[in-house]
């Protein structure tokens, strides 16, 4: 059976975001072609290279960037689990790159990552096995041309890995039928007196937000069917601004926004801002402060700085400037009106104030915006 391909407008420069294989097709080629290790039935390439396309490094003369800035090792482990038949579940607070890693990996080895399920209160059994063309069904009774397959049930045809988003989200009767799809590795179609048995290579990639815990809980049975890697939060203040840094510049150039990359001394104190917040102290621990009701992870700081850089190419000079970014926070801080707008003042009177010459402008900005 051919692959599905995505969708691909890029040529007429319609499409709002391409997926992984489409942005990175070039480093994605270059590492299939100069492959020399053995590589896992239903892969493009062998573990080594998807471990380089994934953390960066050389294929030839060509710079391979890294796209999730973190533990090595941490990789090592999520793509040896895709290597057997274990399902893998990658969870973290938000903003630790879990569906970006997810979508990168997926990439990677089958170079197509849109085979998604999205995890919601909503998903039903049926968009993780399959459904029917209701019309066909009434018209002509149950056969193969009426059934809808969902993305899992074409991945296990094709040997392929699909990916299952925010998997705590579902309920409780969605997430047991992962159970025994994960255990016995087929699907039946009770109607078609059929089933179908995944090819090799099949699995599936589910990621599970930390903060959404009490949502729908998994059950011990399904965590038994998957390996977990925990992606932590990251841990020096620099590591973070690199990948804000990174993402923002993409975003940039993706979205085309009419304004200059912000300077790293305005993202290093966006970053500052949100780590401090989130963590309930000053960087130098001296100060314990009231957190806000929000989360103020990683993806909300790259959100911020792009909105700030609408802000200044479409309203602004073209750069971004403390007043882009005081509207950023604003929004992205005071969340709850009550509560998040005594935090937020208190925060500034009582630690960004204090900063000096290099953070008043940044400060002057958010109070007329706080007022």
């Amino acid at each position: 059976m051919a692959k599905k391909k995505p969708a691909n407008n890029s040529t007429n420069g319609q499409t709002l975001r391409e997926p992984a294989e489409v942005m990175f097709a070039e480093e994605l080629e270059a590492l299939v072609a100069a492959e020399k290790h053995p590589v896992p039935t239903g892969w493009r390439m062998s573990p080594r290279s998807v471990l380089t396309y994934i953390c960066g490094g050389k294929c030839g003369k060509l710079d391979i960037t890294p796209k999730y800035i973190g533990h090595d090792r941490l990789v090592e482990i999520a793509i040896s689990t895709l290597v057997t038949d274990r399902a893998l579940l990658l969870i973290g607070e938000p903003g630790t790159a879990k569906s970006w890693l997810s979508e990168h990996l997926t990439a990677a080895i089958n170079g197509n990552s849109t085979r998604v399920v999205q995890g919601t209160a909503g998903t039903t059994e049926e968009q993780i096995r399959y459904t029917w063309n209701y019309a066909m069904l009434i018209a002509h009774g149950p056969s193969h041309d009426a059934l809808i397959k969902s993305e899992i049930f074409r991945a296990m045809e094709e040997g392929a890995i699909a990916r299952f988003e925010e998997i705590t989200r579902c309920a409780s009767e969605v997430q047991d039928a992962m159970i025994s799809l994960l255990s016995e590795k087929r699907i039946s179609v009770p109607e078609l007196e059929t089933e179908v048995a995944a090819a090799k290579g099949f699995s599936i990639i589910a990621t599970a937000n930390t903060r959404d815990r009490g949502v729908n809980d998994m059950s011990a049975a399904l965590k038994r069917r998957f390996n977990i890697v925990v992606l932590p939060s990251p841990k020096q203040l620099e590591t973070e601004i690199d990948i804000v840094a990174k993402r923002v510049r993409e975003l940039a150039s993706n979205l085309d926004l009419q304004a200059e990359v912000p300077a790293l001394e305005a993202i290093e104190k966006v970053v500052t801002i949100f780590r401090e917040l989130r963590t309930g102290q000053t960087l130098d621990g001296k100060n314990k402060l009231k957190s806000p009701s929000g989360v103020l992870s990683t993806a909300e700081a790259i959100s911020l700085l792009a909105n700030s850089m609408a802000l200044a190419g479409n309203f602004g000079t073209g750069s971004v400037s403390a007043e882009d970014l005081a509207a950023g926070l604003q929004g992205a801080v005071v969340k709850d009106e009550e509560k998040d707008h005594i935090v937020w003042q208190e925060y500034l009177k009582n630690v960004v104030k204090k900063r000096g010459s290099d953070w008043r402008p940044l400060f002057n900005a958010c109070m007329e915006h706080h007022a």
